[in-house]
């Protein structure tokens, strides 16, 4: 089996914010059409820090004629990657990276004259900012309008490269700003960015019916949010895409930080599986026993090199299909009801329910 990372140097750390930066990576000649990206996906970064061997997934801010590899990264509190990348990587520095992967875009028509929306929390602008780029670049009749919400100004992310972008494409780039913690001169433009207010935006200046694609990306609550906001307002379920950095998550410890999954053995699964994995043409079996927390799990600890980054069930990293037997996943927020039925699962939320079960890497 090939290696899933690949070395690349870092090239550049530009400050974005007082807690954010852009990573831009040096990628050689021989990996050039291994990081060819589509607008919207986004890198799995691997490094050892303080003696963990840790993994993250960033998006790509770049468009696709940028000519670069670049993702943005913000400070998540108690974060170890972030905050690392924050304060400690610099120029010259050599990262572990994944190919890219993701599915939050819609194929790009170059005669296509459509009206793509971005609903966008915080760092949650990173991948739409490639999305917005790319369709304005590459579908030169289309018009894109971007509704970007944060605390303030002063903590926005990409907001000089977000203006560039409106001079230069003044007729087919709308621009709305949303702050909760700044006054505005409009009412559209202050608030939570909350089913409410987003639904302000689909009844007023953004009207529902002319959308043919909206992306949303940002935390937890407001992609939920902006999803029923959407549905209610008459936009089609199929037009409506996101893409989700984390979860909402039941429990909190002492200091504040969010609980560990729990993976819990229900009725009906499978005390003990054989598990075959096909990953670059080669399959592996593998054991699968009860209390093992899911198929992933027991594929790393037989050794396996498999694709995987949040162990959330959210960046799909670690999506494969079912070509034998059956499983159950615990939690989904990353396939769509369409990959579902496909037979897609995701490996890191996955318990056997049979006792043989084979999972494809390669049908990605």
């Amino acid at each position: 089996m090939s290696n899933l990372f690949h070395p690349l140097r870092v090239k550049a750390i530009e400050p974005d914010t007082a807690e954010a930066v852009i990573v831009s990576f040096e990628v050689p000649a021989d990996l050039r059409e291994t990081f060819g990206f589509t607008q919207g996906q986004y890198l799995t970064l691997r490094r050892d820090i303080d003696g963990q061997d840790l993994r993250r997934s960033y998006s790509i801010c770049a468009g696709l004629d940028d000519g670069e590899l670049r993702v943005g990264v913000r400070k998540v509190r108690g974060g170890v990657f972030s905050n690392w990348i924050n304060a400690h990587l610099q120029p010259g520095d050599t990262v572990q990276v994944m190919a890219p992967q993701g599915r939050f875009f819609v194929p790009i028509e170059h005669g296509a004259a459509r009206h793509h929306v971005g609903i966008a929390g915080g760092s949650g602008i990173t991948p739409i900012l490639s999305i917005m780029k790319t369709v304005l670049a590459r579908e030169p009749k289309s018009r894109f309008t971007l509704i970007y919400g944060n605390r303030q100004l002063q903590s926005t992310m990409f907001k000089e490269e977000i203006e560039d972008l409106k001079n230069r494409y003044m007729t087919r780039l709308v621009l709305h700003h949303v702050f909760s913690d700044e006054h505005t001169d409009s009412p559209l433009g202050h608030g939570v960015m909350n089913r409410e207010k987003i639904g302000e935006f689909l009844q007023t200046v953004v009207p529902a019916g002319g959308i043919d694609h909206a992306y949303v990306c940002g935390p937890f609550q407001m992609n939920d949010e902006a999803e029923a906001a959407m549905l209610a307002a008459g936009v089609p379920e199929e037009r409506i895409h996101i893409e989700r950095f984390g979860i909402a998550l039941p429990s909190a410890t002492s200091a504040g930080q969010v609980g560990a999954v729990v993976h819990e053995a229900l009725p009906g699964d499978a005390k003990q599986a054989r598990i075959t994995i096909v990953r670059d043409g080669l399959q592996r079996e593998i054991a699968f026993t009860e209390g093992q927390p899911s198929i992933l799990d027991a594929a790393s600890a037989a050794g396996l090199e498999v694709p995987f980054s949040c162990t959330s069930g959210v960046c799909g990293t670690c999506r494969a299909k079912l070509v034998e037997g059956e499983v159950r996943m615990e939690r989904n927020f990353a396939l769509d009801k369409n990959e579902v039925a496909a037979g897609f699962v995701l490996t890191c939320q996955a318990h056997p329910l049979t006792e043989r079960v084979t999972l494809s890497f390669d049908e990605r």
